[in-house]
This record gives C-alpha cells, structure tokens and sequence, in this order.
C-alpha cells in the first residue's frame, strides 16, 4: 500500500540545487544560498561559529529575545562582545550604529535582528546596513520572521550573513532554512580555526563538499519532505508575487494597530507605526489586565484566533496578534480583534 508522505522517489541534488536558486531569487541575491536541514536555529548558530572567535569584536543588536541569544553564543566562541540594547517598544537607528562605532572603532562584526516576531519591532536594515559598510563589519542579519513580510535583500543592503526560516510570512515548513554567504563571509569562515568542520553546524562543510563541487552530490540525505515544501512555499509566493505578500501584511498589521483603537485595556506595544513589524503586532495590557488570562479568554471564544501571550516576564503585559503566512488575512485579523474585545 503506497502513502504519498513515504513512497517518494529520491530527491536529486538537481532538484535540491534548483530549490536554492529559487530562494536566492526571492532574495534577489547573487551571494552563495545555502538550505540547511533544520529549523532557523541551525545556520543562525552555524554562520556565528563559523565567522566568530577570539580576536573578533562584535556588536550585538538587543532588540528581543533572540538578540540577547546571539550575544550569548559570540561569547562563547571567544568574541569580545559590545552589546547595544533599545527598549524592546522602538527599533535601532542607524545612528546609534555609528554611535557605537565611533566609541569602539575596533569592531568588526555586528549581529542584528530585522524583526523581532516575539516584541513587534522591526529595524531599518537598509540604514543600518550603510553604516556598517562605512565601517568594513561583518554584517550578520536574522531575518527568519521578516522574509517574506517585508523587503530583505542582501546584496542591496550589504549583508554578508543572511538567515531565512519558512514557518512564518513565507507560510511555510518550520523544519528547513537557508542563508545567504557573501564572499567575506567565507573567508572569515576559511581563516577562523575555530569554525565547525564535519558538523552539522557547518557551513563550510556545505561551501567545500556542495558548492565547490559543482552540487552535484548532497553531504547527506535531504529531509525530503520539508524540501518539499519549502519548494511549493515559494512556488505559491512566486505565484502570488512577493510584493503582494508583503502586501498583505503590511495591511493586517496595520488593520490591527487600528482596530486596537476600539479595545478598551488594549494599546500597541511598538509605539512608532514606523517600528512596527508587518509580520506580528504586540499589544500591551492595561488597567491591571493579565495579558496571559486575556490571551486565554479569546483563545476559548475562538480557538482559531492567531493570538498569544508574550514569552517569559512578558506573558503578563503583552498580546501578540501573529498575522503572518496564512494569518496575514483580513479575516484572521477581525477573528483576532473579535476574540479580544469579548474576552475584555
């Protein structure tokens, strides 16, 4: 008895190099894109590993969680780390980039987050990305949530290490992502002792046995189906077409930021419309709400609402309102709304 889910043929490195370079278009990249078999995480550690380590001073953007993250692993590999924290309501600035530089004019990495799914905020990349040029960093950008939700494009901004994840406003697998590796990035890898080899946190192993062998042969056997899907996610953006993706979310989240108006207890997190991101909209509780107790209330009124609590010490203040991939929907949108202004 044949299943669909198990009795595939194969998948060549043919069809795995070809996913790649449908990828590298959604980025509009001309740098190296490699799929990397795991969930975000993989290469967001691998790519710091592999470039970072003793000598190497970084400045580590806090904008949320996953910025406080990235500090934590460039320390340990050696990294001497500078780290610049923004209330998690705003977005970087450029200038305080070049704040940062002229203060320690010895840095020669930075780490950013582009939006922060878990706080709401998203960071000017192309702005930021014209200050670290200025001063010769390595620029390394997650950009798992923002792909998809808004522009990312690596070459225009001069990012040399560019991590992408499907599971959210690409809509698609959560076990499957890329990065994109520019040329100095290689050679940072190449020339630092301490970067990964015959792991599966490397990303040299993927430059010396995959790309430079033409990619004719794969390291070892693909997860099929989520490379398959991660194919027909991007099938059914191209079909789309990206810019009316992005579209789509920046209209539910701004439908949200308005809709909040009406919501007594409720105000957006992210102050400026400017910092706020079009992949997830957080929301903060007031007049002695728990944001937790509401989430749960809307989530027994309508289970389908794409809401949740905030992580960790914020689960008491925060809402997060997660309109991206299919959720980035006026009906999603008024189906979360709706939920909130019953369960207040």
């Amino acid at each position: 008895m044949t299943h669909p889910f198990l009795d595939l043929a194969p998948l060549s490195a043919e069809r795995f190099a070809s996913i790649e370079d449908r990828v590298a278009r959604l980025l509009e990249t001309r740098q190296d894109v490699v799929i990397m078999q795991g969930e975000a995480l993989l290469p967001l550690e691998g790519a710091i590993r592999g470039t970072a380590g003793p000598g190497t001073v970084a400045l580590n953007v806090i904008t949320g969680p996953y910025g406080q993250t990235f500090g934590d692993w460039l320390r340990d590999c050696g990294a001497t780390v500078i780290d610049l924290a923004v209330p998690f309501r705003t977005a970087v600035t450029a200038a305080q980039i070049r704040d940062a530089f002229a203060r320690h004019p010895e840095i020669d990495f930075v780490s950013l987050v582009h939006a922060e799914a878990a706080t709401g905020n998203t960071n000017p990349v192309a702005e930021i990305g014209e200050a670290v040029r200025e001063q010769g960093a390595l620029f390394y950008l997650d950009a798992v949530a923002s792909v998809g939700a808004e522009p990312v494009l690596p070459d225009a901004w001069g990012v040399d290490l560019c991590v992408i994840g499907a599971q959210k406003a690409m809509g698609g697998p959560a076990g499957v992502s890329a990065v994109s590796v520019s040329e100095r990035a290689w050679a940072r890898m190449a020339a630092n002792p301490q970067a990964p080899r015959r792991s599966y946190l490397s990303l040299l192993d993927w430059k010396e046995r995959w790309i430079d062998g033409g990619r004719r042969a794969l390291l070892h056997a693909p997860a099929q189906l989520e490379m398959l899907a991660l194919e027909a996610c991007v099938e059914r953006i191209e079909t789309e077409g990206l810019y009316a993706v992005m579209a789509r979310h920046r209209d539910a989240a701004r439908a949200v930021r308005a809709g909040v108006a009406d919501l007594p207890g409720l105000e957006p997190y992210v102050h400026e419309d400017r910092d706020a991101a079009p992949v997830a909209t957080t929301l903060r509780v007031r007049d002695g709400l728990i944001a937790s107790e509401v989430v749960a209330r809307a989530l027994e009124i309508d289970p389908s609402a794409p809401l949740a609590a905030g992580g960790g010490a914020l689960a008491a203040e925060m809402i997060r309102v997660n309109h991206y991939g299919p959720f980035a929907d006026p009906q999603a949108v008024q189906a979360s709304l709706g939920a909130l202004s019953e369960a207040l």
